[in-house]
């Protein structure tokens, strides 16, 4: 039986895990200690920070394993390259994976090999953060340079809170600089694909939904298709290609933030993974196609078949978060069935008596809704459905997001 190390045990790690044992492998989850669902459906669990790539490449050597692979999160990533490019496996290599999570370096890479994107530089400094402000004009994005899900990233409009802008990225980063750069105009997209050989071999576009806190936008959603001009497709395509070329990834998914202005596109930065909240299973339903049968293919060193153009009915896709912090106190189980039987795929990540945040990133998820619409208000209706199944501190999820 071949193996297939997986890194993270996550809610974005499970579906990854589930379709590796589907398909025939043993799978080896690596992951720090921690409640995580996928400790229960891996064949064997690892207690190894997936961010220790001289251990992770160990224990991927004492098992010789037939691939490794993630999704939904950068942590890890640097990790898979380290062991592909030590073990000759199928993946990322090693220096585009390093590249790849550290903003600062991407972007740099990005300038010198002529990538379209908004300009900007790593500061070490609030005094240098002001000065590269001033001269690249506000508004600015003030970024963390390794995290992922929009943590570390705040929107700033005036001088006067660029300071506090800079020590929030920069005190909760491993580097000693942050990446200050111009805020572009136009509409946020997401990018997903697959680079085979140097060449992208599947490309697919998609809508964002955004939550827009107070000083930055949270992704909590997708949708296919993404409504765009051939010529804006084409852009995109080509803007990707030099991305990626410039930052040497090859060998693997990547999930790109990408502006649209006009007729051109211009590239924010990108994961050498593929994008969580829902992406995967947006993209089998539109594209018709297991993409993660398709990663793990990839992974293992097997060709998969990327599809052409699209097949599948229009989808959307939404988290289900809470405004406030506190506990699930209730779970309409019944209501939800309801729904599933109506073919809307609900899912809850907790049971009742767990902790849960106040929405403020990526990672504070409840649960989701995707269905097959192309119509953002009926999603939304579906939506509240469940929202109102959920119970936070004795209150339902949709009261709460109302009041």
């Amino acid at each position: 039986m071949k193996k297939m190390m997986i890194l993270g045990a996550g809610i974005y790690q499970v579906p990854l895990i589930q379709c590796a044992r589907r398909m025939g492998f043993e799978t080896i989850v690596v992951s720090i200690p921690g409640v995580y669902p996928g400790f229960e459906i891996a064949d064997r669990v690892l207690m190894i920070d997936t961010r220790d790539k001289e251990q992770v490449l160990r224990v991927a050597m004492e098992e010789q394993i037939d691939g490794i692979c993630t999704t939904g999160t950068d942590v890890a990533v640097s990790s898979i390259g380290y062991v592909c490019d030590k073990m000759h496996l199928a993946g990322i290599p090693q220096h585009a994976a390093e590249l790849l999570c550290d903003k600062a370096r991407m972007k740099e890479a990005f300038l010198k090999g002529g990538v379209r994107c908004a300009q900007g530089r790593r500061v070490y400094s609030y005094p240098e953060a002001a000065a590269c402000a001033k001269e690249l004009g506000y508004p600015v994005a003030v970024k963390r340079v390794d995290s992922s899900g929009s943590r570390g990233i705040t929107m700033v409009y005036e001088e006067k809170d660029l300071e506090r802008a800079f020590e929030h990225a920069r005190e909760r980063s491993n580097q000693q600089y942050v990446l200050v750069e111009r805020m572009l105009k136009g509409c946020e997209i997401g990018v997903d694909g697959y680079i085979r050989d140097h060449r992208i071999a599947f490309l697919a576009p998609h809508t964002k939904f955004v939550y827009r806190a107070e000083y930055s936008t949270v992704p909590v959603g997708h949708a296919f298709p993404c409504s765009l001009s051939a010529a804006v497709l084409d852009d995109i395509r080509e803007q990707m290609q030099r991305a990626l070329d410039a930052v040497g990834a090859d060998n693997c998914c990547f999930n790109a933030d990408v502006f649209i202005d006009g007729e051109k596109s211009y590239v924010i930065e990108v994961g050498g993974r593929c994008g969580a909240t829902c992406i995967p299973e947006l993209i089998s339903v539109y594209y018709d196609f297991d993409y993660y049968e398709a990663m793990l293919l990839e992974a293992s060193g097997t060709r998969a078949h990327f599809p052409e153009q699209e097949k599948g009915v229009p989808c959307m896709a939404k988290l289900m978060t809470s405004p406030v912090e506190g506990t699930i106190t209730g779970i309409d189980a019944s209501g939800l069935e309801e729904m599933k039987k109506s073919g809307i795929d609900v899912m809850i990540d907790h049971p009742v008596g767990a902790h849960v945040f106040a929405m403020s990133d990526g990672t504070d998820r409840i649960g989701h809704v995707l269905m097959k619409t192309d119509h953002e208000k009926t999603l939304d209706a579906a939506m509240s459905q469940a929202r109102r199944c959920v119970m936070i501190n004795g209150r339902n999820l949709e009261e709460l997001w109302r009041n």
